[in-house]
C-alpha cells in the first residue's frame, strides 16, 4: 500500500499567514501540522509516500525533505493548480500504478492515528474506505447520508440542506477503482474535480464504499479556532520536558516543554504549553494552550490560548488570548501620547481590540 499525501492548496482561511508558509507547516505544539500526518502514515508500515504540492513546494520540500528522517521514501508530485482533490489522485496516478493507498489531507489531525483504519480496509478489501464524524456545521463539509443498515448512500458536497451531521474526515483509503471514478467526473460549480463525486461514481457503480464513524477526534485545521484547538489537543498529550534555562524566580507548572537553549527568566509558564528553542520569556506570564516557537521572545507580557509562530516578539502586553501571530512579527505596547493604535496589518488579517 502506497499513502497519498496532500500538501497544496493556498490556505485561505488562514491568511495572512498563509501568505508567506504553506498552511500544513503552520505548527502545532511547535511541530508542523503536516509532520503528524506523515508520522501516521509510517506507523501503519506503509512506505512509499507521494506528496502532492502547489505552490509552496520550495517550503514542503525544504521541511520534509527524502522523507527518511520519518521512515519514508517521499515523491513530491506537483499539481499546477488547486483544482481538487479528485484532480490530486489524477496528478499521482503514475506514481500510484494500480495498488491500493490511503489519501490523507496534510492540513488534518486525526488524533490517536490511522493504522485501525488502514488494517481494516486490508482485511475487508473494499474498494474504497471513508471516514465520518458528526459536526455542528455539516453545510460546510463533505455530508454522507447512510442508509438504513449503514451503508454508504450518497455524498453531497457542502450542500445548503445536509442529510445528515455525518461530514467526510480528511483520510480516504482506496483501491485502483478510484482512478477510473476521477476520469469520469466533472468540474463542480467551483471548477474542481471533487473527490465527494468521485466516491459516489463508485457507489453509483456499485463498487463496495465502507463508511467507518471516528469515535476520537479529527480537526480540519485551516480556521484560527480549529488551528488553536488542534494545538490544545497536542499539548494536552504530551509530556513534561525542560531542557531549557529556567531561573530561580521562575515557576514552571504542569506539562510543559521547555526546548534546549530556551530561557525562562522571572517568568510563570502554566502547562501544558511548549516553548521552542533559543526562545525567551522574560518577567512573563504564559498561560495553559500556548505555543512559543523557536526564536521568539515574550517580554513583560501575559499570553494564554496562542500560537507564536518563529522569531516572534511580544512586549509589554498585558493580555493576549486567542491569537496567532506570525513569524517575526512584533506586537508591543507603546506609552506614546496622544494615546492610539498603530497597526501594519495584512489583508485579511483579523483584529479585536479592547
Amino acid at each position: 500500500m502506497k499513502a497519498l499525501v496532500l500538501a497544496g492548496g493556498s490556505g485561505t482561511r488562514l491568511r495572512p499567514i498563509t501568505y508567506t508558509s504553506a498552511k500544513q507547516l503552520v505548527p502545532l505544539a511547535n511541530k508542523p501540522i503536516l509532520f503528524f500526518g506523515l508520522e501516521a502514515i509510517a506507523a501503519t508500515g506503509i512506505r512509499e509516500v507521494g506528496i502532492v504540492v502547489g505552490d509552496t513546494h520550495e517550503a514542503i520540500r525544504a521541511a520534509v525533505g527524502d522523507g527518511s528522517r520519518f521512515g519514508l521514501d517521499v515523491t513530491y508530485l506537483r499539481q499546477e493548480a488547486p483544482l481538487g482533490l479528485a484532480h490530486a489522485v489524477l496528478v499521482a496516478r503514475d506514481f500510484l500504478g494500480d495498488e491500493p493507498f490511503v489519501m490523507y489531507l496534510g492540513d488534518n489531525l486525526v488524533v490517536g492515528g490511522i493504522e485501525a483504519f488502514v488494517r481494516e480496509f486490508e482485511t475487508e478489501r473494499p474498494d474504497a474506505l471513508v471516514l465520518l464524524t458528526r459536526v455542528a456545521h455539516p453545510e460546510q463539509f463533505g455530508v454522507a447520508e447512510l442508509g438504513p443498515e449503514g451503508e454508504l448512500v450518497r455524498l453531497v458536497e457542502k450542500p445548503a440542506n445536509p442529510p445528515s451531521d455525518l461530514a467526510l474526515v480528511g483520510v480516504y483509503l482506496f483501491d485502483r477503482h478510484v482512478h477510473e471514478a476521477v476520469r469520469s467526473i466533472t468540474p463542480s460549480g467551483r471548477g474542481e474535480l471533487e473527490i465527494t463525486d468521485a466516491i459516489q461514481w463508485l457507489v453509483d457503480q456499485g463498487r463496495v464504499v465502507r463508511p467507518h464513524l471516528l469515535t476520537t477526534p479529527w480537526i480540519d485545521t485551516g480556521k484560527l479556532q480549529d488551528l488553536l484547538e488542534a494545538n490544545r489537543i497536542v499539548l494536552e498529550a504530551m509530556e513534561r520536558d525542560v531542557r531549557g534555562a529556567v531561573d530561580d524566580a521562575s515557576r514552571i507548572e504542569g506539562k510543559v516543554l521547555v526546548e534546549e537553549g530556551a530561557k525562562v527568566v522571572r517568568s510563570t509558564v502554566r502547562g501544558p504549553a511548549a516553548i521552542g528553542r533559543d526562545a525567551v520569556v522574560e518577567d512573563s506570564y504564559v498561560g495553559p494552550f500556548s505555543s512559543i516557537a523557536a526564536h521568539c521572545e515574550v517580554i513583560g507580557s501575559e499570553l494564554e490560548h496562542s500560537v507564536l509562530l518563529e522569531g516572534a516578539r511580544i512586549e509589554g502586553m498585558r493580555r493576549i488570548t486567542d491569537s496567532l501571530i506570525g513569524r517575526g512579527a512584533r506586537v508591543a505596547h507603546s506609552d506614546a501620547r496622544p494615546v492610539s493604535y498603530r497597526l501594519m496589518i495584512g489583508d485579511h488579517s483579523d483584529v479585536a481590540v479592547p
